[in-house]
């Protein structure tokens, strides 16, 4: 008969891939300030070592991400729709907003977008103006088309440039803001077109 692993004994062979808070913030591809935030609100699970240094397991920001994919559950609140093509963004946009009562729903792309609202129209659109095949600014006029004006829009930016505002005035965005993301200007400017 063989000869059995004891269950105890597995689990201290299965490999654990731990992630210094550099690295973390590499992975989910934003700042390390908002990873920091996040932990302190407890929206991402860390452990701390005696020295007082963060470290991550990977299999925790793996389960961070799927849980901000499209067609998980919204909590409650106003719907925004995340159009981005960068899933660390729209994890970061989520946990900026859902804390404050908003529903966040995330797509990466413009088909996809509009697949959406065909069964629920959002409250809000936030989309990435840089996005490779169709740009931020196709993907909003294709939304402007199947929702009308009267839905806002926030358009992103990689950078942020004076230019900037009257260009997203003139093709139908209400508001804009460049990168890096600040949570606290983040949840403002959602505030200013979509108060709660």
């Amino acid at each position: 008969m063989p000869q059995q692993d004891h269950p105890r004994a597995r689990r201290s062979d299965e490999q654990v891939e731990w992630l210094t808070l550099g690295r973390a913030a590499a992975y989910l591809g934003v700042a390390q300030s908002t990873i920091r935030k996040w932990c302190d609100a407890g929206t991402v699970p860390a452990f701390t070592t005696p020295g007082g240094h963060r470290r991550f397991r990977k299999s925790d920001l793996d389960a961070f991400l799927e849980s901000s994919r499209p067609g998980t559950p919204p909590p409650h609140g106003p719907l925004v729709l995340i159009v981005d093509d960068e899933p660390g963004v729209s994890a970061y946009v989520r946990a900026s907003l859902e804390p404050e009562g908003y529903s966040v729903e995330e797509v990466a792309n413009a088909d996809e977008a509009l697949r959406l609202v065909e069964t629920r129209a959002p409250d809000m659109i936030m989309i990435d103006a840089g996005m490779p095949q169709a740009s931020g600014w196709e993907t909003l006029r294709r939304l402007r088309e199947r929702l009308g004006d009267g839905t806002p829009a926030v358009m992103m930016f990689s950078s942020i440039d004076e230019a900037d505002d009257d260009l997203a005035r003139s093709r139908g965005a209400n508001v804009f803001f460049g990168r890096p993301l600040d949570p606290g200007r983040l949840v403002e400017r959602a505030r200013q077109v979509l108060p709660l």
